[in-house]
């Protein structure tokens, strides 16, 4: 299999040294070149043909947002009339505030995921474990190659492998909470489902999406003002109400408790990670089992790696109903997929049949056919 051909794109020399000195140590990446802005990039891009762009910020001349909205147009390089490029690329951001707005812009022009900068880490050292842990998993994931998740100290083991799925004689329980789980590519996908869902849901929603704290504060923010739906960032102790989204805050698992026979509130905690993550979305589904006795809707999007997987299977083994988006429209089909392919699916389904099917299941109106299913695994 041929090396991963990435490009480097950052004004900063050490940033680009420690980046290319990092990524050839894999001998299934190749970095084909740098560049110290935007307007340098898109030069150099129908020379390069890059598989994968690594993309900072801040730079003079033409930013980072600038250049992902030129790159996604199909500008410079091979002139007016360039077809528009779907080569993934990853920001390098800061956790402030200024850094987490300037990258969900980003993501909005097309971008499709984020790692830390590395200069914001200490030592030399260090900033070169940084990219190594955070980068080179994500640029393996998104062109498609086998993905080892590198474990740190903090990190915890791979989940379990699934259990079988309890057999589906009939549509499951009438879910009484919606709990949706993302990951690379989720806060374009929730951009898109979230909004086509109505201010009346009858049901409330919980929403586990990989994000450090500042940026889950501001997503919450971008997805409230783009929704009909009130989206918040999770609280401890908030009561839940049909029509409110909560948002798992970055560096905390979000759970549901239950409070008596038909009450019900967020909890959160920093319990270890789960699948290398925290927020994760298995403890959510778990939480929103046990509290509602598998009256549960879970929605898997977008995402790289298996979290979420074995809460699914919780959630159909209790007798409630899993819907997950299909490979083609996904940014990475890792988490939907393991779901799909551990036979926890009730329907796998492209982006803008999601909304649709949630109101389908939460109206008690679903049928399960070939048009709106497909076989995974021998499962319909």
């Amino acid at each position: 299999m041929n090396p991963i051909k990435v490009m480097v794109v950052d004004d900063s020399v050490v940033v680009r040294k420690i980046v290319t000195d990092v990524l050839s140590e894999d001998p299934g990446i190749e970095v084909v070149g740098t560049a110290v802005n935007g307007k340098v990039a898109l030069s150099k891009m129908e020379s390069l043909k890059p598989d994968l762009i690594t993309m900072d910020i801040e730079m003079p001349e033409m930013n980072g947002i600038e250049a992902v909205r030129a790159i996604r147009a199909g500008a410079g390089g091979g002139g007016a009339g360039r077809a528009p490029s779907r080569v993934p690329i990853i920001m390098f951001s800061t956790l402030t505030e200024r850094g987490a707005t300037a990258t969900l812009d980003a993501l909005s022009a097309g971008a499709n995921d984020y790692v830390t900068k590395p200069a914001n880490v200490g030592s030399v050292a260090q900033s070169m474990e940084s990219v190594r842990q955070q980068l080179i998993p994500k640029i393996k994931g998104l062109t498609g190659r086998p993905v080892t998740p590198l474990r740190s100290a903090a990190a915890t083991a791979p989940p379990p492998p699934p259990r079988p799925a309890a057999p589906r004689t009939g549509p499951g329980k009438k879910p009484a909470v919606l709990v949706i789980g993302s990951s690379t590519g989720g806060p374009e996908a929730l951009a898109r489902v979230l909004p086509a869902l109505p201010a009346n849901l009858p049901v409330p929603v919980l929403l586990a999406q990989h994000m450090p704290p500042v940026f889950t504060r501001q997503f919450a923010q971008r997805l409230d003002r783009l929704c009909a739906l009130r989206v918040v960032e999770a609280v401890d102790g908030t009561p839940l109400v049909p029509g409110t989204v909560h948002l798992a805050p970055g560096d905390h698992h979000l759970v549901v408790r239950a409070n008596g026979r038909a009450s019900f509130a967020t909890s959160l905690n920093q319990n270890p990670p789960e699948n290398f993550c925290r927020p994760a979305v298995d403890p959510l589904f778990r939480s929103a089992v046990a509290a509602y006795d598998g009256a549960v809707l879970g929605v898997v999007l977008t995402g790289m790696g298996a979290d979420g997987r074995n809460g699914c299977g919780e959630i159909r083994n209790a007798g409630g109903t899993v819907v997950v988006q299909d490979q083609a429209t996904s940014v990475v089909w890792g988490m939907p997929g393991a779901v799909a392919q551990a036979g926890y699916a009730d329907e796998i389904l492209p982006l803008d049949r999601i909304a649709e099917a949630i109101h389908r299941h939460l109206a008690g109106t679903v049928t399960f056919n070939s048009a709106t299913t497909m076989a995974v695994g021998g499962r319909r």
